[in-house]
């Protein structure tokens, strides 16, 4: 099983996958992408089972990568990590195809319970 990773900050990728590890998934796979544009090829070329995006990014922001991959017919578990946590952007989270936004900071408890939940 793969997990992509997108963020435009390599540092949070790096939080991210660890807070993975921590929360029993470090034998998984992980491919990171940079930002929206670059985390939709690889979801092309790599088919992962869940993907884990932040909101704010250049060139494509996670939304948008969302909407994309559900306009391509792609079902992949969709869940956001990001700071955006309004209700509003829950709605909008919601409505594009998304299983969870996890708002920053995160633990690896809750990072297992959004990822039990869709996996």
């Amino acid at each position: 099983m793969s997990i992509l990773v997108v963020d435009d900050s390599s540092v949070m990728r790096k939080i991210v996958i660890r807070t993975l590890r921590q929360a029993g998934y470090g034998d998984q796979t992980v491919v990171e992408a940079e930002d929206g544009m670059d985390g939709l090829e690889k979801a092309r070329e790599h088919n992962p089972k869940v993907v884990l995006s932040d909101w704010n990014m250049p060139n494509m922001s996670g939304l948008e990568f969302c909407e994309a991959l559900r306009a391509e017919g792609n079902e992949v578990p969709f869940g956001f990590v990001t700071s955006e946590s309004s209700p509003e952007q829950l709605a909008a989270a919601i409505a594009a195809g998304a299983k969870f936004l996890l708002s920053k900071p995160f633990t690896s408890d809750e990072l297992a319970t959004e990822l039990t939940g869709v996996l």
